[in-house]
């Protein structure tokens, strides 16, 4: 891998100081299917007596908050929108966009409205002026979804 100043670094296996279990990757034909199953693993982690502010649903943009929100309800989930100024909750679940996931830790996230029209932003992708500005442009959806998938551990 190279850094934005030229330097490579070989990572071979990344090694977490956190554990967890292994992520879940699920897909689904309708957004009304995943929004079942999310409501569902969410209402699961209630009766699992995971607290509130241990869970967070991230999603790519504001556009799709509505739709998150919307699950976190209908799984019965108190819970606050996280935006640049605000902190976590002590007491409800964090819903945010993913640009806002770096640093912050939870037991349980999901990633939800991973959409081909919201990841990556078929807005940013109309503005691209070139090939190279395109694989900027990958490069910097792909770490963002890293990040935002990357939010769930537990020492």
């Amino acid at each position: 891998m190279t850094d934005a100043d030229g330097n490579v670094e070989n990572r071979g296996d990344p090694v977490s100081a956190f554990n967890g279990p292994p992520p879940v990757l699920s897909t689904f034909n309708t957004p009304e299917e995943e929004s079942e199953a999310v409501a569902g693993w969410l209402a699961g982690l209630r009766e699992a007596d995971v607290p509130a502010r241990e869970i967070a649903v991230f999603v790519r943009s504001e556009k799709e908050l509505p739709r998150a929100a919307a699950v976190l309800k209908k799984a019965g989930l108190p819970f606050d929108s996280l935006d640049a100024d605000m902190e976590v909750s002590l007491d409800k679940a964090t819903l945010a966009v993913m640009h806002l996931a770096k640093g912050l830790e939870f037991k349980a996230v999901a990633v939800m409205a991973c959409d081909a029209e919201a990841i990556p932003s078929r807005q940013r992708i109309e503005a691209m002026g070139d090939d190279a500005d395109l694989e900027d442009l990958y490069a910097t959806e792909r770490q963002l979804l890293y990040v935002a998938c990357t939010s769930p551990a537990t020492t």
